[in-house]
């Protein structure tokens, strides 16, 4: 065996001892703490030495150097030692700071940098918030999940119910199958079982009683112990605030957070950008569209530092659940027909309604979509004419770094790979990821290619938003610039 291949054995091999070493110190953090830690938004928590591995690879910086972690294990040990309250670490962000403030002894820098949890082991997690799921399809699905897998961290987010209408045959197994099996999400993480007496789903160890009703008025959640909910409305079927009040009408909600464009006064929030409107008296809220979500807060970057005069918003959109299998009647123009064999032209309000979070660009965005046959991920693309001239290397450097260190950073991801394709993408968090590569720069015009998990990404800007309105998110270290 030559040299240069044992040099990147053993290398590999040190590597991966570390990443193992990790695993036991943030699990523990995890557990005893509720400190949950990741690098760059990615989660480390309940990963595999390689996944951690893998997360270092992504974190390499404009230099193209990957985060070592050989710097990380030593911040992992050292957090394991502070006897943390309720955070959230991210641990590349943490060891930036460390190396600009030029300090020397790492513990001594970490107890100033979190000092407002040094030592209060677990505490700070807020008082649960109950969250009811009503509707339980794609969206209602992932969301569960995710709040699943927060659970035993620090949020305070605890899912109580989901309301659906009662299907025929073996209702609740089906419901639980779904949840448990995911033809383009995986497996579910974990146990699921089913308590068919109480009508209820166990996922790992969360009871969540499953509410039969045809409408929001039928349900008293206070009978199964449910009070002040945020009822997450995932159905579509109400967007305008006569429709959506119809929840609060039942004993036990007090929010209303609806996964979809809302219509009339409903406040559209796309989290990152415009969440701050939120008031503690505003009782109904709608989180937007992915597509949405996907665009804002790339263009407010834009915005805030070039300027945007005018610009047009294509969306590539994989086809949902409100088209056909095979051509049919639709009351929708061309959603009738097949979706799974026909590119499909339509509208959408998603370029519009980037005014409602950044209202400096009203009017001056126009938008289009064509739904295509996948099943998940889709892709805008943003035409941008700007106020003044951008080359694409300093362009796509300002974006890699605000999607690393920059105030959009957990909306906000970037990818300069020349292989990817739209499954990559599948479970991104991300509200967007900006396709470098494809970045066209000409003179004062800038067309950008975004990525997007239409159904994951947007749940987890939905769960932010939900976070943010229950006051359940935790003290996020370092904070951003």
């Amino acid at each position: 065996m030559s040299a240069s291949i044992t040099e990147h054995l053993d290398s590999w091999n040190e590597r991966e001892a570390q990443a193992e070493a990790m695993i036991p110190l943030i699990g523990q953090l995890y557990r005893e703490n509720n400190v949950v830690t990741g690098i760059y938004g990615r989660q480390l928590v309940n990963q595999s030495a390689i996944d951690i591995l893998k997360a270092h690879r992504f974190a390499r910086q404009v230099d193209e150097q990957e985060l070592p972690i050989s710097e990380t294990l030593p911040l992992v040990q050292a957090l394991s030692r502070l006897d943390l309250g309720s955070a959230s670490v991210d641990l590349a962000r943490l060891n930036n700071a460390f190396k600009r403030s030029g300090a020397t002894e790492l513990e001594t820098f970490l107890r100033a940098e979190l000092a407002d949890v040094v030592g209060r082991r677990g505490e700070g997690t807020p008082e649960p918030t109950d969250v009811v799921l009503y509707g339980f399809g794609r969206i209602g699905r992932l969301l569960a999940r995710i709040m699943i897998g927060h659970a035993s961290s620090a949020s305070g987010l605890r899912l109580r119910a989901v309301v659906v209408r009662q299907g025929k045959g073996d209702d609740l197994a089906k419901r639980a199958s779904l949840l448990r099996r995911d033809s383009v999400h995986g497996p579910f993480a974990g146990s699921i079982r089913v308590d068919e007496k109480n009508s209820a789903i166990i996922a790992n160890g969360t009871y969540i009683q499953v509410i039969y009703a045809n409408q929001p008025e039928d349900v008293d959640y206070t009978a199964y112990g449910i009070r002040n909910a945020v009822v997450v409305d995932n159905t579509g079927m109400w967007r305008d605030e006569e429709g959506l009040r119809r929840h609060l009408s039942s004993p036990g909600a007090e929010r209303v957070l609806l996964t979809a464009p809302g219509k009339g006064d409903i406040k559209n929030i796309v989290y990152g950008v415009n969440h701050t409107d939120v008031a503690d008296s505003d009782t109904l809220i709608s989180a937007a569209s992915c597509t949405t979500n996907a665009i804002t807060p790339i263009i407010k970057l834009m915005h805030d530092k070039y300027g945007i005069d005018h610009g047009h918003v294509e969306t590539v959109h994989s086809y949902t659940n409100d088209q056909n299998l095979i051509d049919n009647f639709h009351k929708g123009e061309r959603r009738g027909r097949s979706a799974a064999l026909n590119m499909v032209l339509t509208e959408t309000g998603a370029a519009k309604a980037v005014s409602k979070a950044l209202p400096a660009l009203e009017g001056k965005l126009s938008g289009n979509a064509i739904r295509v046959p996948t099943a998940d991920v889709s892709m805008a693309v943003l035409n941008l004419e700007l106020n003044r001239e951008a080359d694409k290397d300093s362009l796509n450097a300002f974006l890699r770094r605000e999607s690393l260190e920059g105030p959009l950073h957990s909306q906000v991801d970037y990818i300069d790979s020349a292989e990817v394709v739209s499954t990559d993408f599948v479970g991104s968090r991300a509200a967007g990821v900006i396709d470098g590569l494809a970045t066209i720069t000409n003179g004062r015009q800038a067309i950008l290619y975004v990525w997007y998990d239409n159904e994951f990404g947007y749940s987890a800007q939905v769960v932010r938003v939900l976070e943010h309105i229950t006051s359940s998110a935790p003290a996020k270290y370092p904070s951003a610039a």
